[in-house]
C-alpha cells in the first residue's frame, strides 16, 4: 500500500522562508584508492557506477550531534538570528536509540528549552522536515525554525560491505527558516511528498529495534545497513521524476522554468537519469557526490551550500529541492533562490 499526500500549496500571504545556510564536513577523506586496498574494488568502478571518488568520515570520538552543533552554528550565523523557536534534526544515525538527539544539539547550540525533536525519513528527511518547519510556522507556533540534516552514516556501514561502504559518507547542512510572505525571495513554495512501506526492507538496518531487538542475534552485519541496489536505483528514478513533476506542477512552473533541480545526491547515475526523462540539461542540475558521497539526510541541506558557495545557486533563480530515501520516502519542494543570503560552510 502506498501512503501519499498529495501537492499542497501554503497561504498565498504567508510562506516559510530561507534566511540562513550553514554546512560541515569532518575533515578526514576517505578516497577510493583506500577502500580499494581492502575491498574487492576499484576506483574506476566506483567512479563509473556510483560517481564518488573520495568521502568524508568522522573520527570514532565524533557523533551525529558534533555534526549538527557545527552546521547549526553556521547556518544561525548566515541567518544573522541568535532567537530560534524549534530545532528539528532530521537523522537515520541519531546518537542513541533514546533520549532523541535534537535536544542534545540545542543544548549544546545555547538554545535553552526551545522544542527539539529528531526526524526519520531517511536520505528524504530534510526535506519532510523543512516541511514540518514550515507548518509550523504557518501556524503560528514558531517564528525561527532551525532545521538541520545529519548523519554519520560510518557508524552504520559495514567497513567490509562492498556494495554499501563505498557509497556513504558523513557530515551535516542547516538551514534556518523564517515567517515571511509567499512572494518574498527565499520563500518555500508547494509541498510534494510520499511513502511506500512496501519496500521498507530496500534499505534497512536488520536488528538494534523492538522488532529484532540487539539480544537475538549475535550476526555483526545486521547491525550495519542493507540495500537492494537495482531495486533502490529504479524506484529512486521513477519517484524523484514524478515528485518533482508535481512540485513544479503545484507551484505553476514548466520543467523548463527550473533553473537549477537539487536532487538528493545518492548515486550520479540517478541524477543523471531524472535530468534526462525530465529534460534538464545537466548544466542545471549541481552535484557533489564525487567529493562527499551519500550523506543520506544530510545531502540536500550540503549540496545547497555548496551550490550557493560555488555561485551555481544566484538570487530569484527557480530551485526546485527534491529527494527519495529508505522507507521509501520521497518529497520534493519549489524556492525562489534568497537575495543575499550567504552559505557558511
Amino acid at each position: 500500500m502506498i501512503f501519499a499526500r498529495k501537492a499542497t500549496t501554503p497561504s498565498p500571504a504567508f510562506a516559510a522562508r530561507l534566511i540562513g545556510l550553514g554546512s560541515y564536513l569532518p575533515p578526514q577523506k576517505v578516497s577510493n584508492a583506500e577502500l580499494a586496498s581492502r575491498l574487492d574494488t576499484t576506483d574506476e568502478w566506483i567512479r563509473t557506477r556510483i560517481g564518488i571518488a573520495e568521502r568524508h568520515i568522522a573520527d570514532p570520538a565524533t557523533a551525529t550531534s558534533d555534526l549538527a552543533v557545527e552546521a547549526g552554528l553556521r547556518a544561525m550565523k548566515s541567518a544573522e538570528v541568535e532567537h530560534i523557536d524549534a530545532v528539528i534534526l532530521a537523522t537515520a544515525t541519531p546518537d542513541h536509540h533514546v533520549p532523541g538527539t535534537a535536544p542534545l544539539v540545542a543544548h549544546q547550540l545555547g538554545l535553552r528549552q526551545v522544542p527539539a525533536f529528531d526526524l526519520g525519513a531517511g536520505c528524504s528527511g530534510f526535506v519532510y522536515a523543512t516541511t514540518v518547519a514550515a507548518g509550523l510556522i504557518h501556524a503560528g507556533t514558531a517564528s525561527n525554525v532551525l532545521v538541520i540534516g545529519a548523519e554519520k552514516m560510518s557508524a552504520v556501514i559495514d567497513p567490509a560491505d562492498r556494495s554499501t561502504a563505498p557509497i556513504f559518507g558523513d557530515g551535516a547542512g542547516a538551514v534556518v527558516l523564517t515567517a515571511g510572505h509567499a512572494d518574498e525571495s527565499g520563500a518555500l513554495g508547494p509541498v510534494a511528498w510520499g511513502s511506500d512501506g512496501e519496500q521498507a526492507d530496500a534499505i534497512y538496518i536488520p536488528d538494534g529495534g523492538s522488532r529484532r531487538p540487539p539480544r537475538t542475534t549475535d550476526d555483526v552485519r545486521n547491525r550495519y545497513v542493507h540495500m537492494k541496489g537495482n531495486e533502490v536505483f529504479r524506484h529512486a528514478v521513477r519517484r524523484i521524476t514524478h515528485v518533482t513533476q508535481e512540485s513544479a506542477a503545484a507551484a505553476g512552473w514548466a520543467i523548463q522554468d527550473i533553473d537549477r533541480l537539487i536532487v538528493h545526491q545518492a548515486n550520479a547515475r540517478i541524477s543523471a537519469a531524472v535530468a534526462n526523462t525530465l529534460g534538464i540539461p545537466p548544466e542545471r542540475v549541481p552535484s557533489n557526490i564525487t567529493h562527499v558521497g551519500n550523506t543520506s539526510a544530510a545531502s540536500i541541506p550540503l549540496l545547497l551550500s555548496h551550490s550557493a558557495i560555488d555561485g551555481q545557486l544566484k538570487p530569484r533563480q527557480r530551485v526546485v529541492v527534491t529527494s527519495f530515501g529508505a522507507g521509501f520516502t520521497w518529497a520534493a519542494t519549489t524556492l525562489l533562490w534568497p537575495i543575499g543570503l550567504q552559505a557558511l560552510a
